[in-house]
Protein backbone atom coordinates (compact mmCIF):
# COMPACT_ATOMS: atom_id res chain seq x y z
CA UNK A 1 0.00 0.00 0.00
CA UNK A 2 1.24 3.37 -1.11
CA UNK A 3 2.70 5.77 1.60
CA UNK A 4 0.15 8.26 1.04
CA UNK A 5 -2.38 5.53 2.00
CA UNK A 6 -0.67 5.02 5.20
CA UNK A 7 -0.16 8.41 6.61
CA UNK A 8 -3.77 8.49 5.85
CA UNK A 9 -4.48 5.50 8.07
CA UNK A 10 -2.06 7.00 10.84
CA UNK A 11 -4.00 10.26 11.08
CA UNK A 12 -6.78 8.63 11.46
CA UNK A 13 -5.44 6.64 13.95
CA UNK A 14 -4.98 10.03 16.34
CA UNK A 15 -8.36 11.05 16.07
CA UNK A 16 -9.81 7.29 16.95
CA UNK A 17 -10.48 8.24 20.97
CA UNK A 18 -12.43 11.25 19.56
CA UNK A 19 -14.06 9.40 17.00
CA UNK A 20 -14.91 6.96 19.79
CA UNK A 21 -16.71 9.94 21.84
CA UNK A 22 -19.38 10.67 18.83
CA UNK A 23 -19.88 7.09 18.13
CA UNK A 24 -21.03 6.07 21.78
CA UNK A 25 -23.01 9.23 21.63
CA UNK A 26 -24.58 8.13 18.44
CA UNK A 27 -25.29 4.38 20.27
CA UNK A 28 -26.61 6.41 23.31
CA UNK A 29 -29.11 8.31 21.46
CA UNK A 30 -30.49 5.06 19.69
CA UNK A 31 -30.25 2.70 23.07
CA UNK A 32 -32.33 6.14 25.26
CA UNK A 33 -34.87 6.04 22.19
CA UNK A 34 -35.51 2.35 22.89
CA UNK A 35 -37.06 2.99 26.22
CA UNK A 36 -37.58 7.02 27.05
CA UNK A 37 -40.75 7.11 24.24
CA UNK A 38 -41.99 4.15 26.54
CA UNK A 39 -42.77 6.49 29.38
CA UNK A 40 -44.18 9.47 27.71
CA UNK A 41 -46.31 6.94 26.03
CA UNK A 42 -49.99 7.83 28.15
CA UNK A 43 -49.11 11.55 28.10
CA UNK A 44 -48.41 11.28 24.18
CA UNK A 45 -51.66 9.04 23.76
CA UNK A 46 -53.83 11.60 26.01
CA UNK A 47 -52.86 15.08 24.69
CA UNK A 48 -53.03 13.93 20.86
CA UNK A 49 -56.22 11.83 21.35
CA UNK A 50 -54.87 8.33 20.09
CA UNK A 51 -56.88 5.66 20.70
CA UNK A 52 -55.86 2.09 23.25
CA UNK A 53 -56.08 0.45 20.12
CA UNK A 54 -53.56 2.32 17.95
CA UNK A 55 -50.79 3.28 20.70
CA UNK A 56 -48.98 0.42 19.81
CA UNK A 57 -48.03 1.61 16.99
CA UNK A 58 -45.89 4.36 18.47
CA UNK A 59 -43.69 1.70 19.92
CA UNK A 60 -44.49 -0.75 16.72
CA UNK A 61 -43.49 1.92 13.80
CA UNK A 62 -40.12 2.30 14.91
CA UNK A 63 -39.46 -1.57 15.87
CA UNK A 64 -40.56 -2.67 12.25
CA UNK A 65 -38.56 0.02 10.21
CA UNK A 66 -35.82 -0.57 12.14
CA UNK A 67 -35.64 -4.00 12.66
CA UNK A 68 -37.08 -4.29 8.74
CA UNK A 69 -34.18 -2.38 7.76
CA UNK A 70 -30.98 -2.98 9.73
CA UNK A 71 -29.47 -5.21 7.33
CA UNK A 72 -30.25 -2.99 4.14
CA UNK A 73 -28.90 -0.33 6.75
CA UNK A 74 -25.25 -1.98 6.68
CA UNK A 75 -24.97 -2.87 3.44
CA UNK A 76 -25.99 1.17 2.66
CA UNK A 77 -23.10 1.68 5.31
CA UNK A 78 -20.67 -0.86 3.87
CA UNK A 79 -21.82 0.59 -0.23
CA UNK A 80 -21.65 4.82 0.43
CA UNK A 81 -19.47 4.30 3.47
CA UNK A 82 -19.78 3.89 6.87
CA UNK A 83 -18.54 7.81 7.49
CA UNK A 84 -21.56 8.92 5.28
CA UNK A 85 -24.07 6.68 6.13
CA UNK A 86 -23.23 7.27 9.62
CA UNK A 87 -23.87 11.63 9.46
CA UNK A 88 -27.03 10.95 7.51
CA UNK A 89 -28.27 8.37 9.42
CA UNK A 90 -27.95 10.91 12.52
CA UNK A 91 -29.58 14.00 10.57
CA UNK A 92 -32.40 11.83 9.60
CA UNK A 93 -32.75 10.82 12.78
CA UNK A 94 -32.57 14.46 14.56
CA UNK A 95 -35.15 15.64 11.65
CA UNK A 96 -37.81 12.51 12.53
CA UNK A 97 -37.13 13.51 16.61
CA UNK A 98 -38.15 17.42 15.85
CA UNK A 99 -41.32 16.17 14.00
CA UNK A 100 -42.29 13.99 16.66
CA UNK A 101 -41.85 16.39 19.36
CA UNK A 102 -43.76 18.91 17.21
CA UNK A 103 -46.48 16.67 16.24
CA UNK A 104 -50.41 17.87 16.36
CA UNK A 105 -51.91 14.52 15.34
CA UNK A 106 -51.52 10.87 15.61
CA UNK A 107 -50.30 10.64 11.93
CA UNK A 108 -47.73 13.05 12.08
CA UNK A 109 -46.70 11.11 15.54
CA UNK A 110 -46.49 7.53 13.79
CA UNK A 111 -45.00 8.56 10.90
CA UNK A 112 -41.80 10.44 12.64
CA UNK A 113 -41.70 7.65 14.24
CA UNK A 114 -41.37 4.97 11.51
CA UNK A 115 -38.99 7.84 10.27
CA UNK A 116 -36.70 7.03 13.11
CA UNK A 117 -36.88 3.53 13.08
CA UNK A 118 -35.71 4.16 8.95
CA UNK A 119 -33.25 6.46 9.93
CA UNK A 120 -31.63 4.37 13.08
CA UNK A 121 -31.36 1.46 10.53
CA UNK A 122 -28.65 3.45 8.63
CA UNK A 123 -27.30 4.58 12.33
CA UNK A 124 -26.89 1.66 14.39
CA UNK A 125 -25.08 -1.17 11.66
CA UNK A 126 -22.73 2.54 10.58
CA UNK A 127 -21.90 2.81 14.35
CA UNK A 128 -20.25 -0.28 15.31
CA UNK A 129 -19.07 -1.11 12.01
CA UNK A 130 -16.69 2.46 12.16
CA UNK A 131 -15.66 1.12 16.06
CA UNK A 132 -14.84 -2.26 14.11
CA UNK A 133 -12.61 -0.99 11.33
CA UNK A 134 -11.27 2.04 13.16
CA UNK A 135 -9.83 0.06 16.79
CA UNK A 136 -7.83 -3.29 14.75
CA UNK A 137 -5.15 -3.25 17.57
CA UNK A 138 -6.80 -6.17 19.89
CA UNK A 139 -6.31 -3.97 23.69
CA UNK A 140 -7.14 -0.81 22.12
CA UNK A 141 -10.11 -2.46 20.48
CA UNK A 142 -11.10 -3.66 23.85
CA UNK A 143 -10.96 -0.43 25.70
CA UNK A 144 -13.00 1.24 22.94
CA UNK A 145 -15.67 -1.82 22.81
CA UNK A 146 -16.13 -2.22 26.09
CA UNK A 147 -16.98 1.38 26.34
CA UNK A 148 -19.38 0.64 23.23
CA UNK A 149 -21.07 -2.78 25.32
CA UNK A 150 -21.49 -0.50 28.03
CA UNK A 151 -23.51 2.33 26.44
CA UNK A 152 -25.27 -0.31 24.00
CA UNK A 153 -26.16 -2.33 27.35
CA UNK A 154 -26.96 -0.03 30.02
CA UNK A 155 -28.42 3.29 28.11
CA UNK A 156 -32.16 1.51 28.05
CA UNK A 157 -32.05 1.98 31.74
CA UNK A 158 -31.09 5.49 31.82
CA UNK A 159 -33.67 6.28 29.10
CA UNK A 160 -36.38 5.35 31.86
CA UNK A 161 -35.10 7.29 33.96
CA UNK A 162 -34.73 10.26 31.56
CA UNK A 163 -38.03 9.49 30.03
CA UNK A 164 -39.38 9.89 33.53
CA UNK A 165 -37.55 13.32 34.50
CA UNK A 166 -38.27 14.95 31.28
CA UNK A 167 -42.24 13.79 31.17
CA UNK A 168 -42.55 14.78 34.37
CA UNK A 169 -40.95 18.11 34.98
CA UNK A 170 -41.12 19.43 31.40
CA UNK A 171 -43.72 17.18 29.01
CA UNK A 172 -43.84 14.50 26.78
CA UNK A 173 -42.42 16.34 23.94
CA UNK A 174 -39.27 16.27 25.21
CA UNK A 175 -38.29 13.00 24.96
CA UNK A 176 -38.23 13.54 21.15
CA UNK A 177 -36.47 16.78 20.93
CA UNK A 178 -33.66 15.51 23.42
CA UNK A 179 -32.66 13.63 20.97
CA UNK A 180 -31.74 16.32 18.48
CA UNK A 181 -28.58 17.99 20.78
CA UNK A 182 -27.07 14.33 20.97
CA UNK A 183 -27.06 13.93 17.09
CA UNK A 184 -26.41 17.47 15.68
CA UNK A 185 -23.01 16.94 18.46
CA UNK A 186 -22.49 13.16 17.00
CA UNK A 187 -22.86 14.55 13.30
CA UNK A 188 -20.27 17.41 13.72
CA UNK A 189 -17.79 15.56 15.48
CA UNK A 190 -17.78 12.79 13.12
CA UNK A 191 -17.44 14.66 10.49
CA UNK A 192 -14.65 16.36 11.42
CA UNK A 193 -13.01 13.62 13.54
CA UNK A 194 -14.00 10.66 11.70
CA UNK A 195 -11.31 9.35 8.84
CA UNK A 196 -12.37 6.11 7.70
CA UNK A 197 -10.11 3.68 6.04
CA UNK A 198 -9.59 3.74 2.33
CA UNK A 199 -9.95 0.66 0.72
CA UNK A 200 -12.53 -0.72 2.82
CA UNK A 201 -16.13 -0.37 0.73
CA UNK A 202 -17.97 -2.89 -0.70
CA UNK A 203 -18.61 -1.28 -4.41
CA UNK A 204 -20.72 -4.00 -5.43
CA UNK A 205 -24.18 -3.53 -6.82
CA UNK A 206 -27.09 -3.50 -4.28
CA UNK A 207 -28.87 -6.72 -4.23
CA UNK A 208 -32.20 -5.96 -4.65
CA UNK A 209 -34.42 -8.81 -4.22
CA UNK A 210 -32.70 -9.91 -1.42
CA UNK A 211 -33.04 -6.03 0.39
CA UNK A 212 -36.91 -6.63 -0.71
CA UNK A 213 -36.70 -10.38 0.85
CA UNK A 214 -34.39 -9.52 4.08
CA UNK A 215 -36.90 -5.98 4.58
CA UNK A 216 -40.05 -7.56 4.34
CA UNK A 217 -38.96 -11.19 6.20
CA UNK A 218 -37.76 -9.35 9.10
CA UNK A 219 -40.89 -6.68 9.41
CA UNK A 220 -42.91 -9.80 9.72
CA UNK A 221 -41.22 -11.56 11.71
CA UNK A 222 -40.86 -8.43 14.28
CA UNK A 223 -44.95 -7.79 13.40
CA UNK A 224 -45.69 -11.33 14.09
CA UNK A 225 -44.48 -11.22 17.87
CA UNK A 226 -45.93 -7.81 18.48
CA UNK A 227 -49.37 -9.40 17.11
CA UNK A 228 -48.66 -12.07 19.40
CA UNK A 229 -48.26 -10.41 22.62
CA UNK A 230 -51.67 -8.35 21.34
CA UNK A 231 -54.28 -11.07 19.20
CA UNK A 232 -52.47 -14.37 21.26
CA UNK A 233 -50.49 -16.90 19.67
CA UNK A 234 -53.25 -18.84 17.89
CA UNK A 235 -54.70 -15.90 15.81
CA UNK A 236 -54.74 -16.09 12.38
CA UNK A 237 -53.02 -12.94 11.72
CA UNK A 238 -50.25 -14.42 13.96
CA UNK A 239 -49.86 -17.26 12.57
CA UNK A 240 -49.85 -15.82 8.82
CA UNK A 241 -47.36 -13.17 9.73
CA UNK A 242 -44.94 -16.05 11.41
CA UNK A 243 -45.53 -18.65 8.36
CA UNK A 244 -44.69 -15.62 5.95
CA UNK A 245 -41.23 -14.17 7.87
CA UNK A 246 -40.36 -18.16 7.82
CA UNK A 247 -40.79 -18.57 3.40
CA UNK A 248 -39.53 -15.01 2.90
CA UNK A 249 -36.47 -15.17 4.89
CA UNK A 250 -35.63 -19.24 3.67
CA UNK A 251 -36.13 -17.71 0.31
CA UNK A 252 -33.43 -14.59 1.09
CA UNK A 253 -31.19 -17.05 2.31
CA UNK A 254 -31.76 -19.23 -1.26
CA UNK A 255 -31.31 -15.95 -3.62
CA UNK A 256 -27.97 -14.91 -1.20
CA UNK A 257 -26.44 -18.30 -2.00
CA UNK A 258 -26.79 -17.87 -5.87
CA UNK A 259 -26.51 -14.34 -6.31
CA UNK A 260 -22.67 -12.82 -7.27
CA UNK A 261 -22.99 -9.83 -4.91
CA UNK A 262 -25.31 -10.62 -1.88
CA UNK A 263 -26.89 -8.58 0.86
CA UNK A 264 -25.74 -10.37 3.55
CA UNK A 265 -22.69 -12.45 2.29
CA UNK A 266 -22.54 -15.98 3.75
CA UNK A 267 -19.34 -16.35 5.07
CA UNK A 268 -20.39 -13.73 7.67
CA UNK A 269 -23.02 -15.79 9.10
CA UNK A 270 -21.20 -19.00 7.99
CA UNK A 271 -18.66 -18.89 10.45
CA UNK A 272 -19.21 -20.21 13.63
CA UNK A 273 -17.89 -18.02 16.51
CA UNK A 274 -19.98 -15.09 14.80
CA UNK A 275 -22.68 -17.78 14.28
CA UNK A 276 -22.68 -18.60 17.61
CA UNK A 277 -22.48 -14.97 18.83
CA UNK A 278 -25.73 -13.71 16.79
CA UNK A 279 -27.34 -16.69 18.78
CA UNK A 280 -26.35 -16.13 22.33
CA UNK A 281 -26.45 -12.54 21.87
CA UNK A 282 -30.06 -12.36 20.64
CA UNK A 283 -31.41 -15.39 22.78
CA UNK A 284 -29.57 -13.23 26.24
CA UNK A 285 -31.18 -9.86 24.87
CA UNK A 286 -34.95 -12.20 25.09
CA UNK A 287 -34.64 -12.92 28.91
CA UNK A 288 -32.78 -9.17 29.98
CA UNK A 289 -35.88 -7.84 27.72
CA UNK A 290 -38.35 -9.80 29.65
CA UNK A 291 -36.76 -9.10 33.04
CA UNK A 292 -36.74 -5.54 32.47
CA UNK A 293 -40.31 -5.31 31.59
CA UNK A 294 -41.26 -7.16 34.65
CA UNK A 295 -39.57 -5.28 36.89
CA UNK A 296 -40.62 -1.98 35.47
CA UNK A 297 -44.15 -3.34 36.07
CA UNK A 298 -43.58 -4.51 39.06
CA UNK A 299 -42.03 -1.23 40.89
CA UNK A 300 -44.83 0.74 39.13
CA UNK A 301 -47.74 -1.39 39.07
CA UNK A 302 -47.30 -3.05 42.57
CA UNK A 303 -44.92 -1.76 44.07
CA UNK A 304 -46.32 2.16 43.49
CA UNK A 305 -42.97 3.71 42.17
CA UNK A 306 -43.17 7.16 40.39
CA UNK A 307 -41.75 6.57 36.83
CA UNK A 308 -38.56 9.09 37.85
CA UNK A 309 -38.03 6.68 41.03
CA UNK A 310 -38.29 3.53 39.04
CA UNK A 311 -35.63 5.07 36.55
CA UNK A 312 -33.68 5.14 39.80
CA UNK A 313 -34.09 1.77 40.81
CA UNK A 314 -32.26 0.06 37.68
CA UNK A 315 -29.55 2.95 37.77
CA UNK A 316 -27.14 0.15 40.27
CA UNK A 317 -27.46 -2.39 37.13
CA UNK A 318 -26.30 -0.08 34.70
CA UNK A 319 -23.67 0.55 36.99
CA UNK A 320 -22.77 -3.06 37.50
CA UNK A 321 -23.04 -3.16 33.61
CA UNK A 322 -20.71 -0.89 32.69
CA UNK A 323 -18.29 -2.43 35.65
CA UNK A 324 -18.59 -5.61 33.85
CA UNK A 325 -18.15 -4.48 30.47
CA UNK A 326 -14.86 -1.97 30.75
CA UNK A 327 -13.36 -3.09 33.89
CA UNK A 328 -13.82 -7.35 33.62
CA UNK A 329 -14.53 -7.70 29.87
CA UNK A 330 -12.40 -5.10 28.44
CA UNK A 331 -9.22 -6.21 30.68
CA UNK A 332 -9.90 -9.82 30.66
CA UNK A 333 -10.65 -10.29 26.73
CA UNK A 334 -6.67 -10.09 25.02
CA UNK A 335 -6.05 -12.23 27.92
CA UNK A 336 -8.63 -15.34 27.83
CA UNK A 337 -10.80 -16.51 24.66
CA UNK A 338 -14.32 -14.81 24.15
CA UNK A 339 -16.31 -17.82 25.45
CA UNK A 340 -14.26 -17.83 29.06
CA UNK A 341 -15.96 -14.60 29.11
CA UNK A 342 -19.11 -14.47 27.64
CA UNK A 343 -20.25 -18.07 29.03
CA UNK A 344 -20.06 -17.28 33.03
CA UNK A 345 -21.19 -13.76 31.97
CA UNK A 346 -24.39 -15.48 31.11
CA UNK A 347 -24.29 -17.90 33.71
CA UNK A 348 -24.11 -14.81 36.18
CA UNK A 349 -27.09 -12.86 34.86
CA UNK A 350 -29.32 -16.15 35.34
CA UNK A 351 -28.11 -16.15 38.90
CA UNK A 352 -28.89 -12.61 38.96
CA UNK A 353 -32.96 -13.48 37.00
CA UNK A 354 -32.76 -16.68 39.19
CA UNK A 355 -32.70 -14.27 42.40
CA UNK A 356 -35.40 -11.85 41.29
CA UNK A 357 -38.14 -15.35 40.91
CA UNK A 358 -38.27 -14.81 44.96
CA UNK A 359 -40.35 -11.36 44.18
CA UNK A 360 -43.24 -11.08 46.44
CA UNK A 361 -46.16 -8.30 46.78
CA UNK A 362 -43.95 -6.48 49.51
CA UNK A 363 -40.45 -7.54 48.64
CA UNK A 364 -37.59 -5.60 49.98
CA UNK A 365 -35.68 -3.50 47.71
CA UNK A 366 -32.20 -3.83 49.30
CA UNK A 367 -32.52 -7.59 50.12
CA UNK A 368 -34.14 -9.31 47.10
CA UNK A 369 -34.55 -6.75 43.77
CA UNK A 370 -30.82 -4.54 44.45
CA UNK A 371 -28.68 -8.27 44.22
CA UNK A 372 -30.37 -8.97 41.60
CA UNK A 373 -30.18 -6.30 39.51
CA UNK A 374 -26.49 -6.16 40.46
CA UNK A 375 -25.49 -10.09 38.99
CA UNK A 376 -27.22 -9.30 36.07
CA UNK A 377 -25.64 -6.21 35.12
CA UNK A 378 -22.39 -7.15 36.02
CA UNK A 379 -23.04 -10.46 34.47
CA UNK A 380 -24.36 -9.22 30.92
CA UNK A 381 -21.90 -5.98 31.41
CA UNK A 382 -19.06 -8.97 31.16
CA UNK A 383 -20.37 -11.31 28.43
CA UNK A 384 -21.61 -8.12 26.20
CA UNK A 385 -17.98 -6.85 25.58
CA UNK A 386 -16.38 -9.97 24.14
CA UNK A 387 -19.62 -10.67 21.74
CA UNK A 388 -20.20 -7.26 20.32
CA UNK A 389 -16.26 -7.34 19.72
CA UNK A 390 -16.71 -10.94 18.14
CA UNK A 391 -19.35 -10.34 16.15
CA UNK A 392 -16.99 -8.35 13.81
CA UNK A 393 -13.69 -9.78 14.36
CA UNK A 394 -12.09 -11.61 11.37
CA UNK A 395 -14.64 -9.75 8.53
CA UNK A 396 -13.62 -8.15 5.88
CA UNK A 397 -13.69 -4.48 6.45
CA UNK A 398 -15.69 -4.33 3.08
CA UNK A 399 -18.31 -6.67 4.86
CA UNK A 400 -18.13 -4.52 8.69
CA UNK A 401 -21.27 -3.17 7.99
CA UNK A 402 -23.91 -6.24 7.29
CA UNK A 403 -21.93 -8.20 10.44
CA UNK A 404 -22.43 -5.04 12.78
CA UNK A 405 -26.24 -5.18 11.29
CA UNK A 406 -26.38 -8.93 12.46
CA UNK A 407 -25.60 -7.76 15.68
CA UNK A 408 -28.36 -4.96 16.02
CA UNK A 409 -30.87 -7.55 14.53
CA UNK A 410 -29.95 -10.16 17.01
CA UNK A 411 -30.41 -8.14 19.44
CA UNK A 412 -33.94 -6.57 18.01
CA UNK A 413 -35.33 -9.74 17.35
CA UNK A 414 -34.40 -10.83 20.81
CA UNK A 415 -36.32 -7.87 22.09
CA UNK A 416 -39.08 -8.72 19.87
CA UNK A 417 -39.11 -12.47 21.33
CA UNK A 418 -38.82 -11.18 24.74
CA UNK A 419 -41.69 -9.25 24.85
CA UNK A 420 -43.99 -10.94 23.20
CA UNK A 421 -43.35 -13.96 24.51
CA UNK A 422 -42.11 -13.38 28.14
CA UNK A 423 -45.44 -11.36 28.43
CA UNK A 424 -48.05 -13.78 27.27
CA UNK A 425 -46.40 -16.52 29.72
CA UNK A 426 -46.63 -13.83 32.24
CA UNK A 427 -50.35 -12.90 31.67
CA UNK A 428 -51.54 -16.41 31.41
CA UNK A 429 -49.53 -17.50 34.54
CA UNK A 430 -52.08 -14.50 36.14
CA UNK A 431 -55.09 -15.64 34.76
CA UNK A 432 -54.30 -19.45 35.90
CA UNK A 433 -53.64 -18.01 39.31
CA UNK A 434 -56.41 -15.41 39.55
CA UNK A 435 -59.36 -18.40 38.46
CA UNK A 436 -57.49 -20.62 41.45
CA UNK A 437 -57.82 -17.86 44.02
CA UNK A 438 -60.73 -15.97 43.79
CA UNK A 439 -62.86 -17.73 46.08
CA UNK A 440 -60.83 -17.13 48.91
CA UNK A 441 -61.29 -13.22 47.85
CA UNK A 442 -64.63 -12.67 47.39
CA UNK A 443 -66.65 -9.82 48.91
CA UNK A 444 -63.57 -7.72 50.25
CA UNK A 445 -62.28 -4.87 48.79
CA UNK A 446 -58.61 -5.23 50.17
CA UNK A 447 -58.57 -8.96 49.68
CA UNK A 448 -59.22 -8.42 45.88
CA UNK A 449 -56.75 -6.01 45.58
CA UNK A 450 -54.29 -8.36 47.35
CA UNK A 451 -55.38 -10.76 45.38
CA UNK A 452 -54.66 -9.00 42.29
CA UNK A 453 -51.15 -7.77 43.10
CA UNK A 454 -50.06 -11.73 44.06
CA UNK A 455 -51.86 -12.51 40.77
CA UNK A 456 -49.52 -10.44 38.74
CA UNK A 457 -46.55 -11.17 40.25
CA UNK A 458 -47.27 -14.65 40.46
CA UNK A 459 -47.11 -14.22 36.23
CA UNK A 460 -44.02 -12.25 36.61
CA UNK A 461 -41.90 -14.57 38.22
CA UNK A 462 -43.16 -17.07 36.27
CA UNK A 463 -41.75 -15.65 33.39
CA UNK A 464 -39.04 -14.96 34.59
CA UNK A 465 -38.18 -18.79 35.32
CA UNK A 466 -38.66 -19.11 31.72
CA UNK A 467 -36.20 -15.69 31.53
CA UNK A 468 -33.39 -17.85 33.53
CA UNK A 469 -33.71 -20.82 31.22
CA UNK A 470 -33.39 -18.98 28.35
CA UNK A 471 -30.19 -16.85 29.91
CA UNK A 472 -28.57 -20.25 31.00
CA UNK A 473 -29.04 -21.63 27.10
CA UNK A 474 -27.30 -18.44 25.75
CA UNK A 475 -24.55 -19.57 27.97
CA UNK A 476 -24.38 -23.04 26.71
CA UNK A 477 -24.29 -21.96 23.11
CA UNK A 478 -21.59 -19.33 23.72
CA UNK A 479 -19.45 -22.66 25.76
CA UNK A 480 -20.03 -24.84 23.02
CA UNK A 481 -20.05 -22.56 19.91
CA UNK A 482 -17.71 -19.98 19.91
CA UNK A 483 -14.49 -21.43 20.22
CA UNK A 484 -11.88 -18.53 19.32
CA UNK A 485 -8.45 -18.60 20.52
CA UNK A 486 -7.45 -15.23 22.67
CA UNK A 487 -7.12 -12.51 20.46
CA UNK A 488 -3.30 -11.38 21.95
CA UNK A 489 -2.01 -9.18 19.36
CA UNK A 490 -3.77 -9.80 16.19
CA UNK A 491 -4.77 -7.47 14.40
CA UNK A 492 -8.79 -8.62 13.53
CA UNK A 493 -9.64 -6.70 10.68
CA UNK A 494 -7.96 -8.66 8.43
CA UNK A 495 -9.81 -10.69 6.10
CA UNK A 496 -6.44 -13.31 6.31
CA UNK A 497 -8.12 -14.34 9.71
CA UNK A 498 -10.25 -16.46 8.87
CA UNK A 499 -9.39 -18.77 6.26
CA UNK A 500 -13.38 -18.68 4.98
CA UNK A 501 -13.46 -14.68 4.61
CA UNK A 502 -10.32 -14.85 2.95
CA UNK A 503 -11.27 -17.38 0.47
CA UNK A 504 -14.74 -15.33 -0.05
CA UNK A 505 -13.02 -12.26 -0.81
CA UNK A 506 -13.08 -12.58 -4.71
CA UNK A 507 -16.46 -11.10 -4.99
CA UNK A 508 -16.13 -7.86 -5.28
CA UNK A 509 -13.96 -5.07 -5.38
CA UNK A 510 -11.27 -3.64 -2.63
CA UNK A 511 -10.62 -7.34 -1.70
CA UNK A 512 -6.43 -6.65 -1.75
CA UNK A 513 -6.49 -3.45 0.06
CA UNK A 514 -9.03 -5.05 2.89
CA UNK A 515 -6.17 -8.17 3.27
CA UNK A 516 -3.21 -5.79 3.19
CA UNK A 517 -5.22 -2.65 4.87
CA UNK A 518 -3.98 -3.65 8.83
CA UNK A 519 -0.28 -3.90 7.94
CA UNK A 520 -0.30 -0.38 6.63
CA UNK A 521 -1.88 0.49 10.27
CA UNK A 522 1.44 -0.54 12.39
Amino acid sequence: MSQTVASRLQDAGANRWKALVFISLAQLMVVLDSTIVNIALPSAQHALGISDANKQWVITAYALAFGGLLLFGGRIADLWGRKRTFVVGLTGFALASAIGGAAANEAMLLSSRAAQGLFGALLAPSALSLLAVTFTDAKERAKAFGIFGAIAGGGGAVGLLLGGVLTEYLNWRWTFFVNIPFAVIAALGAYFVIREPEGSRNRSSLDVPGVVLATLGLVSLVYGFTRAETAGWSATSTIGLFVAAAVLLLSFGLVESKVKAPLLPLRVVGDRNRGGTYLSLGLAIIGLFGVFLFLTYYLQVVQGYSAIKTGLAFLPMVTAFVVGSTQIGARLVTRLPARVLMAPGFAVAAVGMLLLTRLQVGSSYPGVILPGLVLLGLGMGTAFMPAMSLATQGVQPRDAGVASAMVNTSQQVGGAIGTALLNTIAASATTTYLAAHAAGAAGSASAQRLLQSQSLVHGYTHAIWWAVAIEAVAALIALTFVNAPRPGSTLVASSAGTGKDAKDGQDGQDTDDAVQLPAAMH
